[in-house]
C-alpha cells in the first residue's frame, strides 16, 4: 500500500511571510505559490545581506553561515526561476491548442 505524501516542515527556522495555505479570497492558489516563492527569495536575500554585514564588521562567529545563507538564496532564486519557466511552458502549450 502506498502512503500519501505528507507536508514537509521547513529545514531552518525561516518562515515565509505568507504560507500557501493562507490564500486570500481575491488571490488564487497559483498566485499564492508565486508570492510565497518571491517572499522566500526576499527573505533569503535579507539573510545574506545581514550575514555579509556581520562578517565584514567582525561580528559573525561562524564565517560558514554567510556561505550557507548565500547558497540558500541561490537555491530559492533557482526555484523561482524554474516555477516561472514551467508556468511559461504551460501557457505556451495552452496557446497552441486549437479548438
Amino acid at each position: 500500500m502506498i502512503t500519501p505524501i505528507e507536508q514537509l516542515a521547513p529545514i531552518s527556522g525561516v518562515k515565509s511571510a505568507k504560507p500557501v495555505e493562507a490564500v486570500r479570497g481575491d488571490q488564487s492558489l497559483f498566485g499564492a505559490v508565486f508570492q510565497s516563492a518571491i517572499d522566500n527569495v526576499k527573505q533569503a536575500d535579507l539573510e545574506v545581506r545581514e550575514a555579509q554585514y556581520l562578517l565584514s564588521t567582525g561580528q559573525l562567529d561562524n564565517p560558514a553561515a554567510e556561505t550557507i545563507a548565500a547558497e540558500k538564496e541561490s537555491i530559492a532564486l533557482d526555484l523561482l526561476i524554474q516555477l516561472r519557466n514551467k508556468a511559461l511552458d504551460a501557457y505556451s502549450e495552452l496557446t497552441r491548442i486549437s479548438l
